[in-house]
């Protein structure tokens, strides 16, 4: 019954070609879609950092955990799951509405086309009275997709497009309740379900496999856009912008909005700084040249009669663009949109609504900012740098697009790549920073820089990288790496890959990459004969007279370029809070003893209208699925355990495209404790250094030609009734099944083959390892205090975080020291670490293709197999160790905190049932959304409960609070003890948790799915039996789990990643509360 599990990014399959397939989301300001993946399974990726400047925002939606995922990968066109078309093409007689009918209903067919590409139907379509586009894209496609997007050029940062795009799901005209969208959470089916920001758009996308819970879905987001409760309700401006908050006239005011701390939190981050600063300087004439996300320091000059305007100017049909896809009625569509679209008439808003653009300089220009630092450490050694180009001032054309993007895989795609590589092996920062080209704005960028750089080394990365793309352009690009350019790219279209990700809402993200710009909406969808005509230039002409040109006009030669350069200042974060709190001083100095005791009577006014719970007639009037619309059954995979040589093969047969899927498992119990840390090095090491014949270039290029990429990395888990942990090392590839032998070929040549030997690559990887952790840290606290809970409360817990949480940041601080050291004592350890893992006698394969591929593969399996080493059994290495079980404060510079709890309800004699999976869900919905994220101000509050360890997990995301917090954890039990629920509300919480439990799967994701139930022995039967427990939840079920709850109160150990200042309050007002830990 988990749900769905950890899918890691196949470390060789670059980021950069993720244009040509679909558009990736915009850049995430937090972790909505992490609702699938619990952080009992823990994989520990590496990979290039993201490479995007975008500032882009998602709601955050999100009831539980992913730990150690950096998820815009996993929007990558070349993640590594694939969606796979129906064995049979669809007919090219899908057709759209008749069009007889789409004039009738007000719609007249502006052009259509057979999109080969995706195997649909497309139909654009021009509403006649308001003139609102629609997209209406029909195909086979289960998994359906609707999506609104309005042009929203901001002319300020003050946040108003983000804070809008919170506030319309807050109640509309047809649903007049304080959150239909959270509403929808509890109760539906959907594979998709957000909103987000761009910097000139905001995008309202739905997506459901259910046809009336799509059509659902769909009316409540179009009354949400044209007739939300917001635009007369001060209050939700209020809630979800900001607003001055005073309990006690005695009391300070403060700042509180659920968008103003999230922004709050973005503002603490590095990189989100000099992406923004990067973004504001390229574009300093333009919409781009200010924050659509919002400045905390402008959000509070913000009005609610700015507000208004903005949503009446441009949430309109006539700035509108609409997206339709999947199998439901093309008819249907059009008469619900109809429904909308006839109560409004034309809008000159299109006009006002168009993006200029950004006329280019006659020189360079360079930017100094600072940053927030921690105090201590040797900040002349964190400095950052980055080079960014503003490449046309108009859109790019196809071809030219995607040779850039071919270009961009090129320089920095792969750990391989030669600009990423200079810059990597120079020694002179720790990791790269800048989103290489970008081309989802209006003009297209490139960015490239380095991050923990030396103050007296700035000037050196600036000529390193500018000679290095001189070079580049003068010598060309060697022409394996050509090849293994293509054919990954390639792979990625003809795999037609968006994981987890709807494909049809890749596929309008990209489409609307160029259509709200009025450009063609269908000429993105099709990458065939660009693709091949790219080829056959490459062919003809050559890869250097293809390239070169383009290095040069559009960066060597262009003047239009800003260097930023960010740097430490251990005194900024104060400096704000304390600018902050003088502003707010004077505020409150300004006011009359009347005016502030009006104040806090709004605060309590505001408070109790969050508090106070929907009027059921409210709730009813949103639309929902019944019991009977739910399937009895499971989706249950095919599986066959079989073996070959005497090694288990687990079997799925599955249609997957010709493509095979495989991942090889090995056992990692043997290994010696003290070489846990190094582990994920280890992976890292095996895909990123050279054999004996290959240096590591070519083996990547190599990997490159002849599959789709090839990872590996640690895998821990508790099993549910046992002490032991579940620990394997996982290696995951996947090729053309034409390609099985060179598969599996490439992935014994890394086990085997690869030399531990190269003392500076190594030195490299921990470098960029610990540059990451830190970034983590700040950005994803939420992330760090689970592991760190965790790691206090079972042995599975604490191997992850010795490989992946603050241990792990403090291993790696230490091993840089010890590679100039001990680097013979370092290498060996890596082949101690190699002897202990890869065994036959150890292994497990699991494999997922159709049954003819699978029985083609067997031959290079077995050959594969053959060629392992076969050790004697080794017996498992105890592993007792746990962090003491101490309340904690990880201090780091940041405005916001993250502020987890968690206790094992198991140890208070708790048995698993499957309305345990209802009520965690429901509680995050509900009390956790309620007090922590819309009264709290925080953006977001959750729980979390792992069944396999019984771990019971409460975190908060983006807080401003850090007591106040806990004292809503330790009331949980509290609420479910008083809980009063009628039969549509448990009904709802029942559905929504199926849809959990049924997450939409792709091929490789489910065979994937398999073996990890395998793994943790999760059998179907058990998966059916808990099924027919969600189903039967009651309200006493609820009742009883408080009881469970209360361990959390009472034995709970609590980890918040949080401001120096908030846990010195923290301490001194619950005294010496939290021992204090500083990791920088």
């Amino acid at each position: 019954m988990e749900r769905a599990v950890v899918l890691r990014s196949l470390s060789c399959t670059p980021l950069a070609c993720s244009r040509f397939l679909c558009r990736p989301l915009p850049r995430l300001a937090c972790y909505s879609s992490l609702s699938s993946i619990p952080k009992r399974h823990r994989s520990i990726p590496g990979g290039v950092q993201n490479r995007s400047f975008l500032r882009r925002h998602l709601r955050l939606i999100s009831p539980s955990l992913r730990p150690w995922l950096h998820l815009k990968r996993q929007f990558s066109g070349l993640s590594p799951s694939a969606i796979a078309t129906s064995p049979t093409q669809p007919p090219p007689e899908i057709l759209g509405a008749d069009d007889d009918v789409a004039q009738k209903l007000g719609f007249e067919k502006v052009s259509e086309e057979f999109i080969e590409e995706c195997k649909s139907r497309a139909v654009l379509y021009k509403h006649k009275k308001t003139g609102a586009e629609v997209m209406s894209v029909s195909n086979d496609d289960e998994n359906k997709v609707f999506g609104i997007v309005f042009r929203t050029p901001p002319k300020d940062s003050t946040g108003i497009p983000h804070i809008l795009e919170h506030s319309v799901l807050c109640g509309s005209r047809k649903y007049p309740l304080k959150e239909p969208f959270v509403e929808l959470l509890k109760g539906s089916l959907n594979t998709f379900l957000n909103a987000f920001t761009y910097p000139d758009r905001t995008c309202y996308p739905v997506a459901s496999t259910n046809t009336k819970d799509f059509y659902n879905l769909v009316d409540v987001y179009l009354d949400a856009v044209f007739f939300p409760k917001c635009i007369e309700d001060f209050q939700t401006f209020q809630q979800e912008g900001w607003h001055y908050e005073l309990n006690n006239p005695s009391e300070d005011i403060t700042y509180k909005g659920v968008v103003f701390n999230e922004m709050k939190g973005v503002y603490s981050q590095p990189d989100n700084i000099m992406g923004r600063i990067s973004q504001q300087a390229l574009f300093p004439d333009n919409t781009y040249g200010v924050d659509s996300g919002g400045d905390p320091q402008v959000i509070p000059k913000l009005t609610f009669e700015q507000f208004k305007e903005f949503h009446h100017r441009y949430y309109h049909p006539s700035n509108a663009r609409i997206w339709f896809y999947g199998d439901d009625n093309p008819t249907e569509r059009l008469r619900i949109l109809s429904e909308y679209l006839d109560m409004f008439d034309a809008s000159s808003v299109p006009s006002e609504s168009k993006i200029e653009p950004q006329k280019l300089f006659s020189e360079p220009v360079r930017v100094i900012e600072k940053y927030p630092a921690a105090e201590g450490g040797d900040l002349k050694k964190k400095h950052m740098v980055c080079l960014n180009w503003l490449l046309l001032d108009k859109p790019l054309d196809l071809e030219t697009e995607l040779a850039l993007g071919f270009l961009d895989h090129l320089m920095l795609g792969t750990p391989a790549a030669p600009l990423r590589k200079i810059l990597l092996e120079s020694g002179l920062g720790e990791a790269i920073v800048g989103g290489g080209v970008e081309d989802e704005l209006l003009q297209p960028q490139f960015s490239i820089g380095l991050k923990g750089v030396s103050k007296d080394d700035i000037q050196k990365v600036e000529e390193l990288i500018m000679n290095t793309l001189k070079n580049l352009a003068e010598e060309g690009f060697d022409s394996d790496a050509v090849e293994a350019s293509m054919n990954t790219i390639e792979f990625s279209l003809r795999e037609n890959n968006t994981g987890s990700f709807p494909r049809g809402l890749a596929l309008m993200l990209r489409s609307m990459g160029k259509w709200v710009y009025d450009m063609d909406p269908f000429e993105p969808l099709k990458y065939q004969k660009p693709l091949m005509d790219l080829k056959a230039r490459i062919a003809e002409e050559g890869s250097k007279a293809v390239f070169s040109p383009l290095i040069e006009k559009f960066i060597l030669n262009n003047p239009h370029r800003v260097t930023v350069e960010m740097q430490p200042d251990p005194e900024k974060a104060s400096q704000d809070e304390a600018a902050e709190r003088e502003i707010l001083n004077k505020v409150k100095a300004s006011m009359t003893e009347e005016d502030l005791a009006e104040l806090a009577r709004a605060t309590n006014e505001l408070r109790l209208k969050q508090e106070t719970p929907d009027p059921p007639e409210a709730l009813k009037t949103v639309p929902s699925l019944s019991l009977s619309d739910i399937p009895k059954n499971p989706i249950f995979i095919p599986t066959e355990v079989g073996d070959i040589n005497g090694v288990k093969i687990l079997r799925h047969d599955l249609f997957t495209n010709d493509v095979l899927y495989t991942e090889v498992v090995f056992d990692m119990t043997s290994l010696k404790q003290e070489l846990l840390p190094l582990v994920p090095l280890f992976c890292q090491s095996l895909l990123e250094m050279g054999t004996k014949d290959l240096d590591f270039v070519q083996l990547n290029q190599l990997i490159g030609r002849k599959t789709g990429g090839i990872s590996v990395y640690p895998f821990t888990s508790c099993i549910r009734g046992r002490e032991d942990p579940c620990s394997h090392i996982i290696v995951r590839g996947k090729a053309m099944t034409g390609r099985t032998e060179d598969l599996f070929n490439l992935v014994n040549c890394i086990l085997q083959d690869v030399q531990f030997t190269d003392q500076n690559r190594f030195k490299q990887f921990v470098s960029q390892s610990k540059a990451r952790m830190e970034s983590g840290i700040r950005g994803s606290g939420h992330r760090v205090a689970a592991a760190r809970m965790d790691a206090k409360l079972n042995v599975a817990g604490w191997i992850g975080e010795q490989m992946g949480g603050v241990s792990y940041l403090e291993f790696l601080q230490g091993l840089e020291k010890k590679v100039d050291e001990d680097w013979s004592g370092i290498s060996s350890s890596l082949e101690e670490i190699r002897k202990s893992l890869i065994s036959r006698n150890s292994c497990l394969v699991n494999l997922t293709a159709d049954g003819k591929n699978l029985e083609n593969s067997e031959k290079f399996v077995s050959k594969f197999l053959d060629s392992l080493p076969s050790s004697a059994a080794i017996e498992a290495v105890p592993w007792n160790a746990r962090l003491p079980c101490t309340n904690e404060a990880i201090v780091v510079p940041t405005q916001v905190n993250y502020v987890g709890k968690a206790a094992n309800i198991y140890d208070t004699g708790y048995k698993l049932n499957g309305s345990a999976y209802v009520i965690s869900k429901y509680i995050s919905n509900t009390w956790l959304w309620d007090r922590v994220r819309v009264s709290g101000g925080a953006y977001g509050g959750f729980c979390d409960f792992d069944t396999h360890s019984g771990v019971f997990t409460f975190l908060s995301y983006r807080d401003p609070n850090l007591l106040k917090t806990l004292d809503v954890y330790d009331a949980t039990g509290d609420f479910l003890c008083g809980l009063e629920m009628d039969d549509d509300t448990l009904t709802k919480a029942i559905i929504g948790t199926i849809g959990d439990v049924d997450a939409y799967q792709l091929p490789d994701a489910k065979g994937y799915s398999s073996l990890v139930r395998y793994l943790l022995g999760v059998t179907d039967e058990e998966r059916q039996r808990r099924r027919e427990e969600i189903l039967s939840t009651s309200l006493r079920d609820f009742k009883e789990f408080a009881n469970a709850i209360e361990a959390v109160k009472d034995k709970g150990v609590v980890v918040a990643v949080a401001s120096p200042d908030d846990v010195d309050t923290a301490n001194k007002e619950w005294s010496d509360f939290l021992q204090v830990k500083k990791v920088f």
